[in-house]
């Protein structure tokens, strides 16, 4: 019942304003990656005689959190504008 009531809040915003739901996607796309490249590094880490990360994974996790914080810079920016 909740997820229901949070997708018509959701079909609300984006039909109310398209930019802050455009801006809301796109955070929840970088959390996504942020939580898959954490999880990637936890079973990296989790394997039997493994100390350390792969580069590439690490340089995964940092794209990724610098992504979120980009994304929810901009919808910040976005929901400000709105208040105006």
């Amino acid at each position: 019942m909740r997820s229901h009531a949070i997708h018509n809040a959701n079909m609300k915003a984006e039909s109310s304003n398209p930019r802050e739901a455009a801006a809301l996607a796109r955070v929840a796309e970088a959390a996504r990656e942020v939580q898959g490249a954490s999880a990637a590094i936890q079973a990296h880490f989790n394997a039997v005689g493994e100390r350390q990360a792969s580069a590439l994974e690490l340089a995964r996790l940092t794209a990724a959190v610098q992504e979120l914080e980009d994304a929810r810079l901009a919808l910040a920016v976005v929901i400000d504008n709105g208040n105006r």
